[in-house]
């Protein structure tokens, strides 16, 4: 099981993945969006916002909180959410086989396949 520091430093590693990409695709892909990701075996949930530069203002909190309901929601294993971020688990796979939930609208889902 990873920690909440190694969740937090795999998180900042897709934001600069994002962050990276040429702006072009960037506009193409990205609308400013609220993100939660529940990482179910920390009991933890990272907050952040989606935008041209990335996931921004990443804050984490026990998942027992209250917090505001995020437009994209995402819950993964604190291991499942690493091996993302290293490009050892395909994120369209992990979706598929149930390792990921994604909760948001269809635009949203559409633009996060093509992002990730």
């Amino acid at each position: 099981m990873a920690t909440i520091e190694e969740c937090r430093t795999a998180i900042g590693k897709v934001s600069d993945e994002i962050a990276q990409l040429d702006e072009a695709r960037r506009r193409k892909h990205i609308v400013d969006r609220t993100v939660s990701v529940t990482v179910s075996d920390l009991r933890t949930v990272f907050e952040m916002r989606l935008s041209m530069q990335g996931l921004v203002g990443v804050t984490d909190q026990p998942a027992s909180a209250e917090i505001e309901r995020a437009q994209v929601r995402i819950t993964v294993s604190s291991d499942d959410l690493v091996a993302l971020s290293e490009d050892r688990l395909d994120f369209a796979k992990a979706l598929l086989s149930g390792r990921i939930k994604l909760d948001a609208s269809l635009g949203d889902m559409m633009r996060m396949r093509k992002l990730l």
